[in-house]
């Protein structure tokens, strides 16, 4: 498959994949996410790929779901079919992401909002720049988090933090991110891709069997009931996405006005 919005770079067992939406501030469009499966999947069937790296151009990670993409905007406003079908489309990314076969680092300067968390934490490791952030806005979006991401936050940082998180929607700072267990290092701004590599060519230094096995291991036992909890957030996204909070929010979000968020709409 050829990539238009994600750059891939081999070395002899490391891939380094990076988000290709600089104008957009690396906004995840319809086809990045497409793409972003294609990629995870491919990762399968090749043994010689122990080690992936994911990370944005141009000095930020990722600004979330591009919802000025047609293709998008198709998720909250074409038929239902069109919007079945692209609600899915984020779930399946984080899913490949989460069991492809090598070990993941996600390498995050900047900013990290909405569907760009959800990426990385379906990443094995995340290292952050120290004047990098997190955030989720979706609840003043009159959106719900989906993308099978609550289990795994819960996994990470525990149910109130992760309450905290998606509840209030403010910007989590890579400090407190690495207090509360969603970073696994904090570096100087502009290092992380370094330390991810260093990190990377550690793991390569291991056996690749027992490190496949025990990635599998970990990653199947932690995950083991989280199909069941969330087997319905994609409906869940799309029943969000016909209310009128929604409406109001994604309006005066492209607005860039203060977001909507009076609840009054069932």
């Amino acid at each position: 498959m050829k990539y238009r919005e994600l750059i891939i770079e081999r070395g002899e067992s490391l891939v380094t994949v990076t988000l290709n939406g600089p104008k957009s501030l690396n906004t995840l469009s319809v086809r990045m996410l497409r793409e972003l499966r294609e990629v995870a999947l491919s990762f399968q069937d090749d043994p010689g790929i122990r080690v992936v790296i994911l990370t944005g151009a141009s000095g930020v990670f990722c600004a979330g779901l591009d919802l000025k993409d047609p293709e998008v905007q198709k998720m909250v406003r074409g038929t239902m079919d069109e919007r079945r079908e692209r609600v899915i489309l984020g779930p399946r990314a984080c899913r490949a992401w989460e069991e492809t076969e090598p070990v993941t680092i996600a390498a995050v300067e900047g900013f990290c909002v909405g569907g760009g968390v959800s990426l990385v934490i379906s990443c094995d490791f995340r290292i952050m720049g120290q004047s990098a952030f997190m955030r989720i806005p979706e609840i003043e979006l009159g959106l719900n988090y989906s993308w099978g991401s609550i289990p795994r936050l819960l996994h990470l940082i525990g149910p109130a933090k992760t309450k905290q998180m998606i509840l209030l929607g403010e910007q989590v700072p890579a400090k407190k991110c690495l207090t509360w267990g969603l970073a696994e290092e904090v570096v100087s701004d502009g290092s992380t891709m370094e330390t991810a590599i260093a990190l990377g060519e550690k793991i390569l230094k291991k056996p690749p069997i027992p490190v496949s096995m025990t990635k599998q291991a970990i990653t199947t036992i932690t995950a083991a009931l989280d199909r069941a909890g969330i087997y319905m957030d994609a409906d869940q996204f799309l029943l969000t996405t016909y209310s009128k909070d929604h409406e109001k929010g994604l309006a005066a979000f492209l607005d860039k006005k203060t977001p909507w968020n009076k609840g009054n709409d069932s």
